[in-house]
């Protein structure tokens, strides 16, 4: 799928530190609770680390104890897709930054949380980058 921001694995891995190439580019995950932004209450925008577009509002994110931020929705229904992900023996849905293919997370529904979409998107913070509220 063509992404308006397209680079090669060089560039990539030019821009992008160590750490954030292997959860944005080729789908790590950080170790649960160690996430800058696991417990941020910061009022803000959440944008992509690699490419720099709006994700997520801090007015979405929830306590979910599950060792990532959470959020309930994204910004913009077309800020991110959502890509069936069958690794690790398991059935998940993978959520990728619209703009450059990045991979951000998951998502998953159903599981109880009091929030008004009833999905939990469960995000790397080293994918986001938080721009505080003025």
């Amino acid at each position: 799928m063509p992404y308006e921001v397209n680079k090669t694995d060089e560039q990539w891995r030019a821009d992008l530190s160590p750490q954030e190439y292997a959860v944005l580019r080729q789908a790590a995950t950080e170790r649960p609770f160690t996430g800058e932004y696991n417990d941020t209450k910061t009022e803000g925008v959440y944008s992509c680390r690699a490419c720099g577009a709006e994700l997520f509002r801090s007015d979405t994110k929830f306590e979910s104890h599950c060792g990532w931020p959470s959020f309930y929705d994204p910004a913009d229904s077309d800020a991110v897709e959502l890509i069936e992900d069958r690794t690790l023996g398991m059935v998940r849905v993978e959520v990728r930054c619209a703009r450059c293919g990045s991979h951000l997370g998951h998502v998953f529904e159903g599981e109880g949380y009091p929030t008004p979409t009833d999905q939990r998107y469960c995000i790397n913070s080293i994918s986001l980058r938080l721009a505080p509220a003025e």
